[in-house]
C-alpha cells in the first residue's frame, strides 16, 4: 500500500482546541489510524496510507467544525470522531451537535453527543413512554431531565415528577436520623444534582414549593393518577415487577414517561426478578412505547469509564458460556 501525504489548514484560533494540550489529541489520532502527523503554523501534515489519511481528514474536519461552533474539544469528541471515521456516518457528529435540547443555568448547551443518545432523544420526542437502558455514563437520566425541563418551560406539561426506588446500593445503611425527607434525600441526590445544574437551585426551589416539580421515592406513586406531567423513573432495574406495573399504570392524559435503568447494576435481593427486565419482555410490541439500548460507545463521562464498562461487558460474556453458544441461546430463549 502506497504512502502519501496531505496538508490540512486549521485556523490558528482553533489549533490548540483541536490538537489538545501538548498535542495529546494528535498523538491519539496517530496511534489509532497509524499515520504520522506534523503540526506547524496552522497547518497539519498527515503521512500514511491513503485510506487512513482520508479517515484522518474526516476526523480533523469534524473537530474543526465543532470548534468553530464554540465547543471545547474533549477526548470524548476525539474518540467518537475516530470511531465514526470507520463507518459511513463519519459526519454524523456534526448533525448530532445541532440538536440543542436546552441550556444549563450557566448557558452551557445540553445536547446528545453520540448517535445512540441522538436516537434516545428522538424517541422521547416521538413516543409517550420511553425506556432508556444502558450502562453508567451514557446520559440516560441527564438527557431525560433536560427534555422534561424544556417541556415544562415550553408549557407542554404542567409539572415534572422524578422518582426512583429507595434501595441501598449493596450497603446496609441502617437507621438514618432526621425527618422523612432527610431519610429519602440520599437516594434522590443524583436527581437533585441534575435539576440544580440545568434549572438552577433557586428556580427549582421556587417550582418545588408550588408543587410543580416533585422528587419522591417510587412508593409515593401508589394510588395517584398523573395528568399533564413529565414523569421520570430512574434506576428502574431496582424495581420489582409489581412496582413497575404500579408505576406505568399511574399515567394520565397529556403525560410523558421516561424509564431509565442499567441492567448490569441491580441492587435487588439475589434471585429477585427486576421490573425493568419483565417490562422489556411484556411491553416490546406496544407501538407507543419506545426502547433505546445505549452501549459503552455512548458513554460520555471520563474515557476511563467507557473502558471500565467495556471490560465488564467482555468479562461477563466470557464468564457465561451460554451467551456464546447459539444452540444454548436458542433453547434458553425458547423456554422463556
Amino acid at each position: 500500500m502506497s504512502v502519501i501525504e496531505t496538508i490540512i489548514d486549521i485556523p490558528i484560533e482553533h489549533e490548540k482546541n483541536v490538537c489538545g494540550q501538548f498535542d495529546c489529541y494528535l498523538k491519539k489520532i496517530e496511534r489509532t489510524l497509524h499515520v504520522t502527523i506534523v503540526a506547524r503554523d496552522g497547518a497539519i501534515k498527515i503521512i500514511g496510507p491513503e485510506g487512513m489519511i482520508q479517515k484522518a481528514k474526516s476526523v480533523f474536519n469534524n473537530l474543526v467544525e465543532l470548534s468553530k461552533r464554540g465547543n471545547g474539544i474533549t477526548e470524548q469528541n476525539v474518540d467518537y470522531a475516530l470511531s465514526l471515521s470507520f463507518t459511513e456516518s463519519d459526519h454524523a457528529i456534526l448533525e448530532i451537535d445541532k440538536d440543542i435540547i436546552c441550556r444549563t443555568v450557566n448557558g452551557k448547551p445540553v445536547k446528545p453527543k453520540t448517535l445512540g443518545q441522538k436516537q434516545y432523544v428522538d424517541t422521547i420526542r416521538k413516543k409517550m413512554i420511553v425506556f432508556g437502558i444502558g450502562p453508567a455514563g451514557t446520559g440516560k437520566t441527564y438527557l431525560a431531565m433536560a427534555m422534561a425541563i424544556q417541556a415544562f418551560k415550553n408549557g407542554e406539561v404542567n409539572r415534572i415528577i422524578l422518582t426512583r426506588p429507595a434501595i441501598e446500593a449493596g450497603e446496609k445503611l441502617g437507621f438514618l436520623p432526621g425527618d422523612l425527607q432527610s431519610k429519602i434525600d440520599p437516594y434522590l441526590r443524583p436527581l437533585y444534582d441534575a435539576l440544580y445544574q440545568i434549572m438552577g437551585a433557586e428556580s427549582f426551589l421556587h417550582n418545588s414549593e408550588k408543587g410543580l416539580i416533585e422528587v419522591a421515592p417510587l412508593a409515593y406513586m401508589r394510588g395517584r393518577t398523573l395528568d399533564n406531567a413529565y414523569i421520570i423513573l430512574d434506576e428502574a432495574q431496582n424495581t420489582t415487577p409489581a412496582q413497575m406495573k404500579m408505576f406505568l399504570t399511574r399515567i394520565g392524559f397529556g403525560s410523558k414517561v421516561i424509564v431509565t435503568g442499567d441492567k448490569t447494576q441491580k441492587d435487588l435481593p439475589s434471585g429477585a426478578t427486576s421490573g425493568l427486565d419483565m417490562a422489556m419482555k411484556v411491553l416490546h410490541k406496544i407501538d407507543d412505547i419506545g426502547f433505546c439500548n445505549l452501549t459503552s460507545k455512548d458513554v460520555v463521562r471520563h474515557p476511563l469509564v467507557q473502558k471500565i464498562v467495556q471490560a465488564y461487558d467482555d468479562y461477563e460474556r466470557k464468564s457465561n458460556p451460554a451467551e456464546r453458544n447459539p444452540r444454548g441461546k436458542h433453547f434458553r430463549d425458547r423456554d422463556r
